[in-house]
């Protein structure tokens, strides 16, 4: 059964305060600074963004408040990326293990999992990064650091549990919560979030996942692999919906590989609790069926978390759905106040977050004029194989009516992915028709998220994807299939009259 800790059936709120709080991320015995002085920069979230923002103001000189409502790390480390990447290593292995004939290697009669031993690992790994920013070190780098709720209460002041902070900039960096769906009797039966499911102290028999994005795609496959009886419920007829259509069908055909029940085009209508688990219906074109499991997932998407900020008294304008409105430079309505990360992006991921705050620090305090639409930004759904993705999709390059060619390298033609048995995947990469101007590339492997980084690389420097085959890569390598595209790219390209005269040169 699951620990209480993993029922609870409130909001991401409730959530992270039923939390244990670590002592390097909100010591108990924590006192608010007393003395107060106008701020250079004022920053409302210490996730990955707000304390790059913060460390980084700090460093030139800046007055700096840092103020954080929870824990200090954000959701990254604390619910997100960083204990999910850990629960997956450890799925990811136990179902290498569970095939390891075909290296040629005799897994043992059973493979028991210590699910116990897993999440104390994630608990561990989870523990031990935290400890990057403490409030100490904060304290260290010059910044005054704040916890309790922000509340706007003018264009140039906020208010903090009762404590009056003005500041001559400000930038908010309150990230995102998860989505709760709406579903009869989903709060009354209990669920998990992508917040919850990392303080599960019991491995479920049975857990059905609701959504089919990262969250969902990653969390289903790394259960299924544990030996978890698992469901997925989308409401599109295809995972990832924003990926490249083989891209998505790779990860679909990965999910069912584990084991995982798929149901797509269908959707939850109501969950309720029985005697022998949760029963759920489930409506896909007109039919209903059912099934009984232990645990229920959602993992349908997270929404900026701009609530309780009062930002109407900043004049800062926003969207409940679509986050706080802000232009390429991220400044608000309101010329003192900027946004950065999960808050205002479409694209919600550290990365973004730390390089959108660095951004605004330039630019709110040293008159800087960095754009946000000037980064490349790459991402990854860990799935195995990950989908990677870098740029424009083919789709995108249409819509601007932007000719496009592809040049794509299956892994099984990579003789690093044959070596490794990981030959399910590709790498495809856009460059305009008639240039090797790079636009977008997708990657998909069992290193797609290492190997994306060459690619973003290649379009910030503005190398064109030619020249990328002039690159020696280490042999044997995953990676060698970057420079196999480029390659196809040279001799797609390969002049006419360069051949003709080279020939003649020859025959002189």
């Amino acid at each position: 059964m699951l620990s209480a800790s993993a029922l609870h059936r409130t909001s991401s709120l409730g959530a992270a305060l039923q939390h244990a709080p670590l002592s390097n991320t909100r010591p108990a015995d924590w006192h608010n600074p007393t003395s107060h002085s106008r701020f250079d920069l004022l920053v409302i979230g210490a996730g990955p963004g707000g304390i790059v923002a913060a460390r980084t103001a700090a460093a030139d000189g800046a007055r700096v408040a840092l103020v954080e409502r929870y824990q200090l790390g954000g959701n990254c480390i604390n619910e997100g990326c960083i204990p999910s990447k850990t629960l997956l290593r450890s799925a990811q292995l136990y179902a290498e293990m569970r095939t390891a004939e075909r290296y040629g290697v005799a897994p043992p009669p059973t493979l028991p999992v210590d699910f116990v031993m897993a999440m104390e690992r994630v608990r561990r790994v989870r523990a031990r990064l935290s400890r990057t920013d403490t409030p100490a070190q904060l304290l260290q780098a010059g910044i005054a650091l704040y916890f309790g709720c922000a509340r706007f209460v003018g264009p140039d002041a906020v208010d903090v549990d009762g404590t009056r902070i003005t500041f001559k900039k400000a930038l908010i960096a309150t990230g995102s919560r998860a989505v709760l769906p709406q579903i009869k009797g989903l709060n009354e039966a209990g669920f998990l979030n992508n917040e919850s499911v990392f303080e599960v102290t019991a491995l479920p028999a049975s857990l059905l996942v609701i959504g089919g994005g990262p969250l969902g795609c990653e969390i289903a496959q790394a259960f299924a692999r544990f030996g978890t009886r698992t469901v997925m419920v989308h409401s599109e007829p295809l995972f990832l919906p924003k990926e490249e259509r083989d891209a998505a069908q790779m990860v679909s055909d990965a999910l069912a590989r584990d084991g995982v029940e798929i149901h797509l085009n269908s959707h939850v209508v109501s969950v309720q609790q029985e005697a022998d688990g949760k029963h759920v219906q489930m409506l896909s074109a007109g039919n209903v069926s059912s099934t009984a499991v232990e645990a229920v997932l959602t993992g349908i998407g997270r929404r900026p978390a701009v609530q309780a900020l009062d930002l109407e008294r900043a004049g800062v304008a926003y969207d409940a759905h679509a986050g706080i409105r802000v232009d390429d430079f991220l400044r608000t309505s309101n010329p003192r106040i900027y946004a950065a990360g999960d808050v205002c992006l479409e694209h919600r991921f550290t990365n973004t977050a730390e390089m959108s705050a660095r951004i605004v620090v330039a630019n709110a305090l040293f008159l800087g004029r960095r754009r946000m639409s000037a980064l490349q930004i790459p991402w990854c759904t860990y799935t195995d194989p990950q989908v990677a993705h870098v740029g424009m999709y083919v789709r995108q390059a249409r819509e601007q009516k932007i000719p496009v060619k592809t040049y794509t390298v299956p892994m099984h033609d990579v003789a690093r992915a044959i070596a490794d048995s990981e030959e399910d995947g590709f790498v495809k990469i856009h460059v305009r028709e008639g240039t090797d101007h790079i636009l977008g590339a997708t990657i998909v492997g069992r290193s797609a998220g290492e190997m994306i980084n060459t690619v973003s690389l290649a379009m910030v420097a503005g190398i064109g994807l030619r020249r990328l085959a002039r690159v020696v890569h280490a042999y044997p390598t995953q990676g060698d299939a970057i420079r196999l595209a480029a390659q196809a790219c040279v001799t797609a390209h390969a002049s006419p009259l360069l051949a003709w005269l080279k020939r003649k040169w020859l025959r002189r």
